[in-house]
């Protein structure tokens, strides 16, 4: 079968014909139909995040292996199943949950898998979406979408459950209080299409791309604010009516941070999930007294998923622009994606 992967961290991306995985035990065998585009396809393509001061994780440390098939937003068709994998719905389309750990530790039993220490995440840890077939461990992280478009509810296994996720962490913000989204990526546009679908009014969009920030205002953000400019704090503050409540830091670079933790008020919620990298310097006596909390988020687990898939089904939330391309072309759209030329999300069809 074709396979596009890192065969060598930072070199181009290689077309290969390797072996049709098959299943053993619980495994089941998808057949790629859609495969998602994400900013972590780049950490993973580059072998590092930046820490800052030039500084670097490296992900080989990390048990990242090559070769390496890249891709961990995916819906596909059941086709087989191991001889453990019990009754499946074969020939049907199904969302699959990638954020998958050792499933024995106490973390996972608790059911956060996402965070487990043993990690082993398709497409990061394990051979994923960029191919013609993969393999999932296990029946559970099949999810059924129902009447969802697939093209849709790809990005929700990545995009949409990461912010979930974080929206959870950073809720609630009351009625005439502001939630401030940093970014109007990917994550970004979906951040604000769940929050909306979640119940909360004042939501300010901020990024320094004004074609991603009318995506945002199209997709329901409250108001937005270009932060590419030097009075930039001051503006948020006045817009949000002396800062806002929450945070939520898609982008996760020096910048954002500075601005989205100054921002906050007293009693607020700073939460990061982007992986952009650096580092910033917080003074530690403002932290008791301004009684901020500053807390990662690092994608979602399979229950947050199911929940997010249903409040989609529910009609609630506005989906974020998303175009479609061949598989083949997926080395040029992480290119672009890399540039910063991509508004919404790219999915990839086979």
């Amino acid at each position: 079968m074709k396979a596009y992967q890192v065969t060598k961290f930072s070199a181009p991306i290689e077309t290969r014909e390797i072996a049709m995985p098959e299943p053993t035990g619980t495994e089941v065998q998808i057949k790629v139909s859609k495969a998602g585009v994400c900013h972590t396809d780049l950490h993973i393509h580059d072998g590092y995040y930046s820490l800052g001061g030039g500084a670097r994780l490296e992900l080989g440390d990390r048990g990242v292996t090559l070769p390496r098939t890249l891709g961990h937003e995916l819906y596909g068709e059941v086709v087989s199943g191991g001889p453990d994998a019990g009754d499946l719905p074969i020939g049907a389309g199904r969302l699959i949950h990638p954020w998958i750990g050792c499933g024995e530790c106490p973390v996972c039993l608790a059911g956060d898998e996402n965070v487990c220490g043993a990690p082993r995440s398709l497409g990061v840890f394990a051979d994923g979406a960029y191919a013609d077939y993969c393999l999932v461990p296990h029946p559970k992280y099949l999810i059924d979408i129902g009447d969802l478009d697939p093209v849709i509810a790809t990005p929700y296994s990545c995009s949409g459950v990461t912010v979930y996720s974080a929206l959870s962490k950073a809720l609630p913000v009351s009625q005439g209080e502001w939630l401030v989204i940093m970014g109007a990526g990917g994550l970004g546009l979906n951040a604000v299409a769940i929050a909306k679908a979640r119940g909360v009014e004042n939501i300010l969009s901020v990024d320094i791309d004004d074609t991603k920030l009318a995506a945002a205002s199209e997709i329901g953000a409250t108001a937005v604010l270009n932060s590419g400019q030097a009075d930039a704090l001051a503006q948020l503050q006045l817009m949000t009516q002396g800062g806002p409540r929450a945070v939520v830091d898609t982008v996760g670079a020096e910048a954002t941070a500075t601005l989205g933790i100054a921002a906050l008020q007293k009693g607020g919620r700073y939460v990061i999930v982007g992986l952009f990298g650096g580092g910033v310097t917080v003074a530690l006596p403002t932290l008791p007294l301004r009684a901020i909390s500053i807390l990662g988020s690092y994608t979602g687990n399979l229950e947050e998923l199911k929940a997010l898939i249903e409040l989609a089904k529910s009609g609630k939330v506005k989906p974020l622009p998303v175009t479609t391309r061949p598989m083949a072309e997926v080395a040029d759209t992480l290119d672009e994606l890399r540039q910063g030329k991509i508004v919404g999300r790219v999915v990839m069809s086979n």
